[in-house]
């Protein structure tokens, strides 16, 4: 293996040297391209010029290759495969995160990790296999496979897939993984996700490499890779589909601010840019154009963890369980066909008495001619159409004034003598009908606009409370399918909230439906693809429709039922998106693996798992032992608080630095910090949940709900007794979560008893 180490770090000088030599070709141009924009800059004098525009996305464009090329000079590659193509010669690829050519021969110095012979890394065996290309399946043998790791910029060691195995769970000749993995899977994590291109899964790999024109649902069990293999999935689907789809095409709804800014960093690392991340509640509010204060998920679970008063705690979460439910679209639906029906908002556009148009031929065209396109589309038809009318409407409005005018002439006429007085009567009758036509000639256009401006001007959220407000509207969209008790509540909830001027969450959904019923959805405007995480906190009206907002289906949905925390609105079983959502026609796969956790941490969490009874496959880990959890029994929160300053010192000397105390609510937290500013001298961060960006500290204090998602090389859970985590789904599902965070090192404080729901003594 010396020998091979010794060839490779050979093979590596020429290998960056090829790409320097690439990287200073490339200067030469970009010098070139750079004083070609200089005298095309100066020849526009500050006017558009096209060819101007040209050269500065192709100066732009080299610009980021040479920034990429002189990055890949450090690690330019990762992998190795050599593969004998049938009635070819053998290839030794290199596989990295960048992808890069020769332009004196055209051969590939580095392969790019998306293209599909970089398959054969991290799906193919030894011996006869194959990769699929976009020209048909390739065929042929696959000779060798070698991982290098390098230590700074020097390649350090190098691993050949079957001489380094290691074995999960101990079940031997069963489900292997190289030792390259459990080094790198044993390092310190920092404060950001990182990007694992080296180290991709073969079950991982098969789901980002899957076609994109069917949504695709994963659960997968924490530390399965859930949210690396989605973003990573994206960076493969706009090498893909490049000539199609930009990262701009692309939406990622996360949970919240903190994980978006966990996530940051990713998606640039892997050369996808642009990319819209954002949260589901802020997506509408934006759309929308809501303003107002919004009642989160997370206020609402703080509700539900802290209400003793169970007959209200039933109402908060039958009124979500509801609202997500796919048949609140259904009496939305029928809600909106009686507002269609009804004529009421409909009336005659008159101008001094006058019938500028008619409410029946509005109605017909409303009802009937344009019934196909969305509401609010409809009346901008409608305006389009009577627009194109309104000279003629306005001549034939003239000529009728002139004739019911020559009338009163005539019999002024006929009635006064000529003299002084019919003068003065007549040239006031003139004077009244001129007035009157320039009036219809010069305002008819004002008049029609003001009338379309009241009659598209009810908001969504006018239209929603309105079915609160009209019981007899309610009792007929509804269908009395709602208990009257629950009925009432939510009515008086509605109400109250509209008056106070809150937005409850759950009620962003209907708002998004009742906008799309009204403005429609242009096909423009729709995502080319959407990853959704954490999907089993959405509720199926949710997923229905972002699902809405993805051009073909081409979704990428991960979760973690034992994760959902949002019980109350969210999936129950996947099959309310598969079967409800897609009607089968959804691909569903299970991971099982957990690549983040000790076989120890592992094992202890699966506890708080079984307890739920979902029967999901209990996470398998990696073999990669550590110390066990360790349960600790504190007398009081001083003696607490010193055992968390030891424990944090301990996990500091290993080199272990990202460390999460997580309790159960924010408002413990908010204890919790006090006492830890009192007693010790660490710098920590109190999270809270609508940070905008990443902690400066290492350490922070953060309540379990928040935690989903991410990871930390060592965690301390603060007082999981009985009393804070009695017998429930949702403790059991924050517990699960607590207890899956933590990469290395876990501990676990208590004051009380332990909550059973950790099957384990304190020992």
């Amino acid at each position: 293996m010396s020998g091979n180490l010794a060839l490779e770090k050979e093979i590596l000088e020429q290998k960056r040297k090829d790409i320097l030599s690439e990287v200073e070709e490339k200067r030469k141009y970009q010098a070139e391209i750079a004083k070609k924009l200089r005298i095309l800059t100066k020849e526009a004098k500050g006017s558009y010029d096209q060819e101007k525009e040209n050269t500065e996305k192709i100066y732009n464009l080299l610009k980021k290759e040479i920034e990429n090329y002189e990055e890949a000079l450090k690690n330019p590659y990762f992998g190795r495969v050599d593969f004998n193509e049938k009635l070819g010669i053998e290839e030794k690829i290199y596989i990295g995160k960048k992808g890069i050519t020769s332009t004196v021969d055209g051969e590939e110095i580095v392969v790019d990790w998306r293209a599909p012979v970089a398959d054969l890394y991290y799906s193919g065996t030894g011996g006869d296999t194959y990769y699929k290309a976009p020209m048909g399946v390739v065929e042929g043998e696959l000779n060798l496979k070698r991982k290098f790791l390098f230590n700074d910029d020097n390649l350090d060691k190098i691993f050949d897939e079957s001489t380094n195995e290691i074995i999960i769970n101990g079940e031997e000749g069963s489900e292997l993984v190289d030792e390259f993995l459990k080094i790198n899977l044993e390092e310190s994590r920092g404060k950001k996700l990182k990007e694992v291109v080296a180290t991709i899964q073969k079950e991982q790999n098969d789901i980002i490499r899957w076609p994109k024109n069917l949504p695709i649902i994963v659960q997968g069990s924490a530390g399965s890779g859930k949210t690396t293999i989605a973003l990573h999935r994206l960076a493969y689907l706009l090498y893909r589909y490049r000539e199609s789809m930009e990262g701009k095409d692309i939406l990622v709804l996360a949970p919240n601010k903190l994980f978006l800014d966990y996530i940051s960093d990713i998606l640039p690392t892997l050369g996808s840019n642009d990319v819209k991340q954002t949260t589901f509640q802020e997506l509408v509010m934006k759309t929308l154009k809501l303003k107002g204060k919004i009642k989160t998920k997370d206020d609402k679970l703080k509700e539900l963890i802290e209400i003793e008063d169970q007959r209200e705690k039933q109402f908060i979460v039958n009124v979500s369980r509801f609202k997500g439910n796919l048949i609140f679209k259904t009496i939305i639906d029928r809600y909106i066909a009686l507002l269609e029906s009804s004529s009421l908002e409909i009336d005659d556009i008159l101008m001094s008495g006058y019938v500028l148009f008619s409410k029946r031929e509005i109605m017909r065209l409303y009802l009937k001619d344009l019934q196909s396109y969305p509401i609010n589309k409809r009346k901008d038809e409608i305006k389009r159409y009577l627009s194109l009318k309104l000279k003629e409407r306005i001549e034939s409005l003239i000529i009728q004034i002139d004739r019911e005018w020559d009338i009163k002439i005539k019999e002024v006429k006929r009635e006064l003598d000529d003299g002084e007085v019919r003068r003065h009567k007549l040239i006031d009758i003139y004077n009244e009908r001129d007035n009157l036509k320039e009036y219809i000639r010069h305002d008819a256009k004002k008049v029609m606009n003001e009338y379309f401006k009241n009659w598209r001007g009810i908001t969504c959220s006018d239209i929603y409370i309105n079915l609160f407000k009209d019981d007899q509207v309610f009792e007929i969209a509804t269908g009395n399918r709602i208990p009257e008790e629950l009925a009432e509540y939510m009515k008086a909830e509605a109400i109250s909230n509209h008056e106070k001027g809150i937005i409850d969450e759950d009620d962003l959904p209907v708002l998004l439906y009742i906008y799309m019923l009204l403005e429609g959805i242009d096909e423009k405007s729709k995502y080319k693809h959407i990853v959704v995480d954490e999907a089993q906190d959405y509720s199926p009206f949710q997923i229905y429709l972002i699902n809405s907002l993805s051009m073909g289906n081409s979704l990428t949905l991960v979760g973690d039922l034992a994760q959902g925390i949002y019980h109350y609105k969210g999936i129950r079983t996947w099959e309310d998106i598969t079967d409800g959502v897609f009607e089968g026609k959804a691909t569903f796969i299970t991971l099982s693996q957990s690549y983040r956790s000790t076989v120890e941490i592992i094992e202890f969490a699966n506890s708080a798992l079984n307890a739920q009874g979902l029967g999901l496959k209990s996470a398998k880990p990696v073999l990669r032992h550590g110390e066990k959890p360790e349960v600790i029994k504190s007398v009081s929160r001083r003696e607490s608080v010193r055992m968390i300053e030891e424990i944090v010192k301990r996990l500091n000397s290993k080199g272990k630095h990202s460390i999460a105390i997580i309790t159960k609510t924010y408002s413990e937290g908010k204890i919790l910090e006090k006492e830890l500013k009192k007693h010790t001298d660490l710098e920590f961060t109190l999270i809270k949940g609508n940070e905008k960006e990443s902690p400066k500290t290492d350490i922070i204090i953060i309540p379990a709900y928040l935690t989903k998602g991410l990871e930390f090389d060592g965690t301390i859970i603060y007082n999981p007794t009985e009393k804070n985590y009695p017998d429930n789904i949702l403790n059991q599902r924050l517990l699960y979560v607590a207890l899956t965070r933590a990469l290395h090192s876990e501990y676990i404080i208590a004051e009380e008893e332990l909550s059973k729901n950790i099957n384990i003594e304190i020992s």
